[in-house]
């Protein structure tokens, strides 16, 4: 696959949203801040979040909603490479924030569920039903780790509900095309879930001790990170170590297709055709494009 640097120099970007425009507004967790990205590479910043903002979607408002973590990483150069570390002491959780990409005006709109702060939201993805379901990565303690979960919220403030608990390390979450899926990926498992709905914003009772359907559980040493879904259904989950996207087919099996850097964090679909992919690589601190095989999903919102 033919890949091209469309900029550098970011601090560890993710959640790559296309715009109309051309251009790709995305994330960085390390500054803190939402950045555009110009088709010529320049670089501007769009809102400062605080926090560590991380998943980033358009919403039915035509606004940006932002899975941000509270900045539950302590950064670590390791040989040149930038590499999130433990939950720094005194992280007092993290929220969903909406984004005015206009005027960067930057809005709280959760923060709990049922009197719970959420430890590390990380992803999030809009259904046609004026909702969004969301990802809680958790985050590392001292002794061990506070598990995080699967959400679902309506884009109007007024409602919360946890899904999945216990999760190990819940991160990039997408829709089946058909919207009666969710899936999820484990980090540190290794494992895409898929979560079938009983009704928009309502996931099917779990069986026994299992979360969802298991899809894959990738070989040896890989990690898992944020994903998007084809407009065929095959869901391009960004992964660490094997560094690249790893193409999951709901059949469970897979393709891998290599990036330079070990921490490929994220992944989106836009243009006229919906095969430009835009794709993180975080440790390096680089933003590639590249032409898929096939098209992507059309998200529920674009901007």
């Amino acid at each position: 696959m033919d890949i091209e640097l469309v900029t550098d120099g970011l601090g560890f970007p993710e959640g790559p949203v296309a715009m109309a425009d051309g251009s790709v507004i995305l994330t960085d967790i390390k500054n803190a801040e939402l950045v555009r990205v110009t088709p010529d590479g320049k670089k501007s910043v769009v809102a400062e979040t605080g926090g560590g903002p991380n998943g980033a979607a358009i919403g039915p408002d035509g606004a940006l909603w932002v899975a941000n973590n509270g900045g539950s990483f302590v950064w670590l150069d390791q040989e040149g490479l930038t590499i999130p570390g433990p939950t720094p002491e005194g992280h007092k959780g993290g929220s969903i924030q909406r984004v005015d990409i206009t005027s960067g005006k930057v809005e709280t709109i959760y923060e709990t569920c049922e009197g719970r702060i959420f430890f590390g939201p990380n992803d999030l993805v809009f259904d046609n039903h004026g909702g969004f379901w969301f990802t809680d990565h958790g985050r590392g303690t001292p002794t061990g780790r506070d598990y995080g979960g699967l959400y679902y919220a309506t884009a109007d403030g007024s409602k919360v509900v946890r899904a999945r608990d216990h999760m190990i390390a819940p991160n990039g979450v997408g829709l089946s095309p058909d919207g009666k899926s969710v899936y999820v990926a484990d980090t540190w498992l290794g494992r895409l879930w898929a979560i079938d709905l009983a009704a928009p914003g309502q996931a099917e009772p779990p069986a026994g001790f299992q979360t969802g359907r298991v899809i894959c559980n990738l070989p040896g040493f890989q990690l898992l990170d944020s994903l998007a879904v084809e407009a065929g259904g095959k869901v391009c989950v960004a992964t660490i170590v094997n560094g690249g996207i790893t193409a999951f087919d709901p059949n469970g099996t897979t393709e891998h297709y290599p990036f330079p850097d070990i921490l490929v964090t994220n992944i989106c679909f836009g243009g006229a055709d919906m095969r430009d992919a835009w794709i993180t690589c975080s440790s390096t601190g680089k933003l590639y494009k590249a032409r898929w095989p096939r098209p992507g999903l059309k998200l529920a919102h674009n901007a």
